[in-house]
């Protein structure tokens, strides 16, 4: 299956929803960076969550940017996602290995640990809109529904999940994300309670072959929810040697010069896909003509 996101609302357009499928975006991204088991479970989800938080954004050319910064072994986690649902991401220590968690789960958690949670909108204004929250649990779905109720004052539920393979690949992936419009009555909000007490993990209700849209009539069971329509996600870096030109070019004459004189071709690696470039002397010299 294709991963894609559903956009949807219940109740008379007193909620608004979204869910996900997104196995083959959190494997390619286990695959780019060689990702520990709890590190694909913590990249995965908040992969999952900047897709979908990304689809709620207008413009072409919006782009979210979440980064979780914590005391946990990872050291940290940054995405990027656009209003596409084209995301991107990395880990700062990709290969972390921990024990289970109490409840016998991966310990994403314990991976994040303590810290904070960042989420910087750039929607093409003169300055990017930028909150930050304490983490709350390090699981990621929590901290993006405090994130939310705290500086977007939405009330949410996210439910973000990933299910490994015994070989350690990804078997499935996705969530939801499920929003109060200010105007929701007291039965609607009660009714949604409900229904969120009672919820299976996302990751089951994957494996046991519900769709995205089927997933938010089990979160919405009751209230009426109209698809409003789909859009494909996926794991995509725009990466380019220009970029990473441009990006030599602003560190200054200074240090080119002396990476000129290493007498070595100067290889540069991007974070997110991992792919290599290779500047030559000759191609050095070039950029130094264009520095300060």
């Amino acid at each position: 299956m294709n991963d894609y996101i559903v956009r949807a609302t219940a109740a008379g357009a007193q909620i608004r929803a979204f869910a996900a499928t997104t196995q083959n975006m959190v494997e390619l991204s286990r695959k780019c960076h060689e990702t520990s088991p709890v590190i694909t479970a913590a990249l995965g989800r908040l992969l999952t969550g900047a897709a979908m938080m990304g689809s709620m954004m207008k413009g072409e050319g919006d782009v979210l940017t979440i980064q979780v910064k914590g005391t946990g072994p990872v050291g940290g986690l940054t995405v990027t996602a656009n209003s596409k649902a084209q995301v991107k991401g990395y880990a700062v220590q990709p290969q972390v290995i921990l024990p289970a968690s109490a409840a016998g789960k991966l310990d994403v958690g314990g991976a994040v640990g303590n810290g904070i949670l960042r989420v910087v909108k750039d929607m093409g204004l003169k300055e990017p809109f930028a909150s930050q929250v304490e983490i709350q649990t390090g699981e990621i779905a929590e901290d993006l529904t405090y994130y939310f109720a705290v500086s977007e004052q939405v009330p949410s539920s996210v439910g973000l999940g990933v299910l490994m393979n015994p070989n350690n690949t990804v078997r499935q992936a996705g969530g939801f994300i499920v929003q109060l419009m200010p105007f929701a009555d007291e039965s609607t909000i009660s009714k949604l309670e409900e229904n969120i007490k009672k919820l299976k993990p996302v990751t089951t209700m994957l494996d046991e072959g519900n769709t995205p849209e089927q997933m938010l009539e089990i979160v919405l069971e009751g209230l009426d929810v109209q698809i409003t329509d789909t859009l494909p996600t996926s794991y995509e870096c725009d990466c380019s040697k220009e970029r990473f030109g441009r990006g030599i070019i602003s560190i200054g004459r200074k240090d080119i010069v002396e990476m000129i004189n290493d007498g070595k071709p100067v290889e540069v690696c991007c974070q997110f896909c991992e792919k290599k470039y290779i500047f030559s002397i000759e191609e050095m010299k070039e950029l130094l003509k264009s520095a300060k």
